[in-house]
């Protein structure tokens, strides 16, 4: 069994192959399954946008490879940060916020600027990220976690990576860019989904 994750994202692979490695499948990236393709992702939610991209990369591989499609799952995230002083900005844009090529350190600070006058709980804020899966035969499954924190006052932390270093946790006293690696596995939205999603697969494979 294989398990195709719809990112090229490197940052993202090293958390899932982490978090994924105890299910009893190959876990590879979208170009590691030799596919290269932009997904639109024109959903309302992170969740649409997730089954949207699943959805496209499974039919993509089925039609590529049909004699690997009853071993394939196909995994797809989307993720972002939701600022509650800016209305939930940048919400299921986080990833093209003020410009897709636009480096995160430029965004973090503009963000920063943006909430000068917010004080303490004014600068609550989450990472939310929604996980599909489409597995062999059609099946879909759906998980969603979240990470509730605040933006903090300067960028800090050299661990994480998009909006990690302005993402600042209370009961750390730390952003989540300062967190280790197994610190930030443990609370993340990302490892939330992703063990969520881990116990369904890992109920759904063993069927198979």
């Amino acid at each position: 069994m294989r398990i195709v994750f719809a990112t090229g994202n490197k940052d993202k692979m090293r958390e899932i192959r982490q978090i994924l490695g105890g299910l009893d499948a190959e876990i590879l990236s979208m170009k590691e399954a030799g596919v290269d393709v932009d997904v639109e992702e024109n959903g309302s939610t992170f969740s649409e946008n997730a089954r949207i991209k699943a959805d496209a990369i499974y039919n993509i591989l089925k039609e590529k490879e049909p004699e690997e499609a009853g071993n394939t799952v196909v995994l797809a995230d989307d993720s972002g940060l939701e600022v509650d002083y800016l209305g939930g900005e940048p919400g299921i844009y986080s990833a093209r916020y003020l410009g897709k090529d636009t480096p995160y350190s430029e965004k973090n600070q503009i963000i920063i600027d943006r909430l000068a006058n917010a004080k303490d709980e004014e600068r609550s804020a989450r990472f939310v990220c929604a996980i599909a899966a489409c597995l062999p035969g059609g099946k879909s499954l759906n998980t969603v976690g979240k990470m509730e924190g605040r933006i903090g006052y300067e960028i800090a932390g050299s661990n994480g990576f998009g909006y990690d270093p302005i993402f600042f946790l209370p009961e750390y006293g730390k952003t989540s860019a300062e967190l280790s690696g197994d610190e930030k596995n443990a609370i993340s939205h990302r490892g939330k989904a992703l063990r969520e999603m881990e116990k369904l697969l890992a109920e759904e494979l063993s069927k198979l």
